[in-house]
């Protein structure tokens, strides 16, 4: 690689002190040139979705996360004001509870319950993770992020008795996502047992008069947060949905608001030099072919960036992965995403990144600044942080031999500002990849289809448990089951549903093993 290459293809951006090199990535002379037509269109798309224009037509929606950092760019007075209002009512929120004034069973709030999932979880365990110190946090964070009873038993043992002293946050748009509602259920039970009144010690974050919404009204709850449908998911972090929990854990959250402002003024620069968004669109549109051919690899050299590639997982694959464009041709678009942290990845899949099945691109992820304070020599004149860059870049020098591409992203430090900066850089330029490729990034058909084959599997659950008690003493199979519901083309699905039954004792089923593992049997003793 020579020096005037990186000069070349090596982008500063001052004002957000952020740098990224695209000199490993193997673009040809001309190609930055080549693309300005199809750039003209994406910038003009987002000036017309920032101004309120309806740009998820599926669902016939705007789409508003970037007037969340700066609310006079919402269309109207309303949306302004309503933006504007949520954060002040956070803050002093915030204060309350950290103040005593609110307060729980047990007095202060020592910790704070996430429920949550997907984005409504991602983010704020993203931003907990990337900016929390335990020992100087305001309030420690757990999470409910999936549906797994276990899960959630060790987030409640990591509590223990200061249950009493915790917040939970229950946040659902619709009210009526299923895992969220099985936290809250669970939690509730939680309270229960210990003598606590749940609703003493939650707050709801959701849509306004969704069904959880009127649980926290008829109920009492602590308070209530809005979500709004102009704001996906995967986009929530820096409304209600992210910054609750990180002013309640002592995060500022008006530098995170600000950060991620400061990198939207810069992505909206009209040319593609000057727009580190633009940059990273067009790097994945160069290194995919425009079609998904290779997963994205994010290598951040920074143990507190560790759940950044999860918190991307959903932002890109969730936005890109799509079978349909907007013309509605088939062209299954997506980039797989995964990644781990660095030095990690040395030890785990970097051999493969190197010398295996060149399918991928990798984005490294430098922070220059190692930590707060001075570090000790771990050999004459080199840190242990010496060590972490000089990995970085051997192990970007080891890819590059064998032809491998990769992308470097450069950032000063782990702050607010810089988290923020991030997730505002990958947000935008979601939106220009979206834009080049002609697909709608703000929908999610693909997730609907999963809820609803999900619904279908729970209502096939209460029929076996039907079948099995009225025959109770009977033992049957799985076909058997299955033709008892009349259902023959799901006794896979009876199978698999009854043996996590029978294995949790779910109404009394038993399971009869039996010669060949296909052929045992299932019942309820009479």
């Amino acid at each position: 690689m020579s020096w005037d290459t990186y000069k070349a293809l090596t982008f500063n951006f001052p004002a957000v002190e952020l740098s990224l090199d695209l000199s490993r990535l193997g673009l040809p002379e001309g190609y930055i040139d080549s693309q300005r037509g199809a750039f003209a269109k994406a910038f003009a798309a987002m000036d017309e979705l920032e101004k309120g224009a309806i740009a998820n037509p599926d669902e016939g929606r705007m789409v508003g996360h970037y007037w969340l950092r700066d609310a006079d760019l919402a269309p109207n007075e309303e949306l302004k004001t309503t933006i504007s209002s949520s954060v002040e009512k956070i803050k002093a929120f915030a204060a309350k509870v950290h103040s005593g004034e609110v307060k729980g069973s047990n007095g202060t709030f020592t910790d704070v319950l996430v429920i949550g999932i997907g984005g409504s979880a991602l983010g704020p365990q993203f931003i907990a993770h990337a900016l929390g110190v335990p020992s100087e946090d305001k309030a420690a964070i757990h999470f409910f992020d999936n549906t797994d009873p276990e899960g959630m038993d060790l987030a409640l043992n990591a509590i223990g008795d200061r249950l009493g002293s915790t917040l939970s946050l229950v946040i659902s748009k619709s009210g009526g996502t299923a895992e969220t509602r099985n936290g809250m259920l669970e939690a509730q039970k939680a309270y229960s047992d210990m003598g606590l009144d749940f609703a003493k010690h939650a707050v709801a974050i959701t849509g306004v008069d969704s069904k959880l919404d009127k649980v926290a009204v008829s109920e009492g709850w602590l308070e209530r947060f809005e979500m709004w449908d102009w704001v996906g998911g995967r986009t929530s972090v820096l409304c209600a949905v992210g910054l609750v929990a990180a002013a309640l854990q002592g995060i500022d959250i008006q530098a995170l608001l600000d950060g991620a402002s400061a990198m939207d003024k810069v992505t909206r620069a009209k040319s593609i030099e000057e727009n580190p968004a633009a940059l990273l669109a067009l790097a994945w549109f160069y290194a995919t072919n425009g079609k998904g051919e290779k997963d994205m690899v994010i290598l951040p050299y920074k143990d507190r960036l560790l759940l950044f590639s999860r918190y991307l997982q959903q932002l890109i694959m969730e936005s890109l992965g799509k079978e349909f464009d907007l013309d509605g041709n088939v062209v299954n678009q997506g980039i797989a995403v995964y990644g781990n942290k660095g030095s990690t990845d040395q030890h785990a899949y970097v051999q493969q990144l190197r010398e295996g099945v060149p399918n991928f691109f990798a984005t490294f992820i430098e922070v220059l600044k190692d930590r707060h304070g001075p570090s000790i020599d771990v050999e004459p004149g080199i840190t242990a942080g010496d060590y972490l860059q000089g990995f970085l870049l051997g192990t970007r020098e080891a890819l590059g031999e064998t032809g491998r591409q990769s992308i470097t992203i450069t950032t000063p430090e782990v702050s607010e500002a810089t988290v923020a900066n991030l997730i505002a850089l990958y947000e935008r330029a979601v939106g220009f990849y979206a834009t080049l490729t002609n697909i709608n990034a703000y929908h999610q058909p693909g997730v609907e289809a999963g809820k609803k084959a999900a619904g279908a599997a729970i209502e096939l659950a209460k029929g076996i448990v039907g079948a099995l008690e009225s025959s109770k003493g009977t033992a049957m199979d799985a076909p058997t089951i299955a033709e008892k519901l009349g259902k023959p083309e799901s006794t896979e699905l009876v199978y698999k549903i009854a043996l996590h039954m029978a294995a949790n004792a779910k109404a009394g089923i038993s399971k009869i093993d039996a010669e060949n593992w296909y052929d045992a049997k299932f019942l309820i003793l009479a």
